[in-house]
């Protein structure tokens, strides 16, 4: 419960803060505010998970997929896009996804204030991207939390292999090796995912 992880160095590090503190919503909210340059996570028995920024090549990545599922977010109408944002998951967890999707009837239960800090749900749909420092196991295992927690659909993007695992509830994971792009049907009907540039950033 009373530590952190520190990812993205060469050798990954904890920092043990003791048994007594736990970091709960409220905190670890002001912690992020207060720490913008960090991406920071919470696994579901309490531990913080703090990865470095991310290099160029990566956040170039990212703003691609962020770009195309937001403009196909804006056609389709029946939910909301975000880029790394914080969800709180049902098992405890604070995850941020590269990218995510929530529909909309699910987002008008919330109440206004909640959607100013992280939001209280898994979101339907979640994409994740490996960078150079990621530990595939660390983001299959998250892939599996998402799932688990209630999202309808999930990519795992792996530049480095060319490979792209999707994830759906009670189904065996699906490795797509190579492919020229990704469909999101049924779950986000008419979401295609160009992936020329995520294997060959500019």
């Amino acid at each position: 419960m009373g530590e952190i992880a520190i990812r993205g160095a060469e050798v990954p590090f904890d920092v043990r803060l003791g048994e007594t503190f736990r970091w709960g919503d409220e905190e670890l909210f002001d912690l992020c505010s207060r720490n913008p340059e960090l991406r920071i996570e919470r696994t579901a028995e309490g531990k913080l998970i703090v990865m470095t920024p991310a290099g160029w090549e990566s956040s170039h990545r990212n703003l691609e997929i962020a770009l195309a599922l937001g403009a196909w977010a804006k056609r389709d109408g029946t939910g909301v896009a975000s880029d790394s944002s914080g969800f709180l998951l049902p098992n405890g967890a604070m995850r941020s996804p590269d990218a995510a999707w929530v529909v909309r009837s699910r987002l008008a239960e919330i109440p206004p204030e909640a959607k100013r800090r992280f939001l209280p749900l898994c979101p339907d749909f979640v994409v994740e991207l490996r960078s150079p420092s990621d530990s595939l196991d660390e983001l299959q295992a998250k892939m599996e939390e998402y799932r688990v927690n209630g999202a309808r659909l999930g990519w795992l993007i792996d530049p480095e292999e060319r490979r792209v695992y999707v994830y759906r509830p009670e189904r065996p994971v699906e490795a797509l090796d190579r492919p020229g792009e990704v469909s999101g049907d049924p779950e986000l009907p008419g979401f295609v995912l160009d992936l020329a540039a995520i294997w060959e950033p500019v």
